[in-house]
């Protein structure tokens, strides 16, 4: 059974708490949320008997990839899991040597450099300024406010420049927070998080059925409970490849239900020499069908640059 470090759990522990402040803002309600399902040894195996057995794109070559579960704000119950899913995606299919870490510093320009992409696993940030780099480095001794921010800016920078140049990344759900009111950022990722109403049958259709990422669902849309986030910022620009969407009219809660009748929920999309794969699905490990493993490690090649496929943004 997969096992964290003791840094690993301090960090868990103090960001749960940190996240309590958070839990109105993100609009969750336990009354409706799937409950927490224990990272067992049974519950592994499971996900590794629907796990596919091979990479959809054959490649000679294996791939490295860094897979970064921090988060400073909300905590995400699934992180875990879809750690350990991730490790048995790419320990079956066998097309990757991945790294596992929840230090921020393991983003620095001069490590990115090794990695073919990045896995962005629920990475929500907290406070006004909703940066994780912030959030970490105004914590770190030796540094005043001022450098920290300047220091966290650089990171930042630095970030977007190593996916400007070719690297890829997978942001899963909560992973679109890290930075969440950086519009560079936003521009990388194709928008930002604005709020979410509560957990809720979600019907996902898909765009194209005939694109090859969503090859996974066999022409077919799916239901499974989660939270339907709404997007901001350089999402109303449309500068991605949409893959899923849900029907605003099928959502109870969102403050605007008049405005765009179609919501994207994952899309791809190319920054630069790089390439971005994002899917809003899921928060909860109970959603983890074979479908959407085949969906996430599709996805995975499409991020590390095995898959060509049209990225082309749709506009607005």
């Amino acid at each position: 059974m997969y096992k964290y470090s003791t840094l690993s759990k301090m960090r868990l522990k103090i960001s749960s708490f940190l996240a309590l402040g958070l839990f109105a803002f993100c609009g969750v309600s336990n009354a409706q949320s799937l409950p927490e399902v224990p990272l067992t040894d049974s519950w592994l195996q499971e996900i590794k008997s629907k796990a596919p057995s091979q990479l959809t794109y054959p490649t000679s070559e294996k791939r490295k990839v860094l897979v970064f579960s921090l988060h400073t704000g909300f905590k995400h119950w699934v992180i875990p899991h879809t750690e350990a899913m991730i490790r048995i995606l790419s320990e079956k299919s066998g097309g990757f040597e991945m790294t596992y870490t929840y230090d921020i510093s393991a983003l620095n320009k001069k490590n990115l450099k090794q990695y073919d992409a990045v896995v962005m696993n629920n990475n929500c940030s907290v406070g006004d300024h909703r940066d994780m780099f912030w959030d970490v480095l105004k914590n770190e001794a030796g540094l005043d406010s001022a450098a920290a921010m300047k220091k966290a800016h650089k990171m930042e920078k630095d970030f977007i420049k190593y996916v400007k140049k070719g690297g890829g990344i997978m942001s899963l759900h909560g992973g679109i927070v890290m930075q969440n009111k950086s519009m560079a950022f936003s521009e990388m990722m194709g928008g930002s998080f604005e709020y979410h109403p509560k957990q809720q049958d979600i019907d996902v259709e898909l765009v194209d059925a005939n694109h090859p990422l969503v090859a996974a669902f066999n022409g077919k849309g799916f239901t499974h409970k989660d939270e339907p986030y709404v997007f901001n910022n350089a999402y109303t620009k449309k500068n991605f490849k949409p893959l899923l969407y849900f029907e605003a009219a099928k959502i109870e809660g969102l403050r605007n239900p008049n405005g765009d009748a179609i919501r994207y929920v994952s899309w791809i999309k190319n920054h630069g020499k790089g390439r971005v794969f994002y899917s809003s699905p899921s928060h909860n490990a109970q959603s983890f069908t074979p479908e959407l493993l085949q969906f996430f490690l599709d996805g995975l090649q499409y991020a590390v640059g095995d898959v060509d496929c049209d990225a082309s943004p749709m506009g607005k």
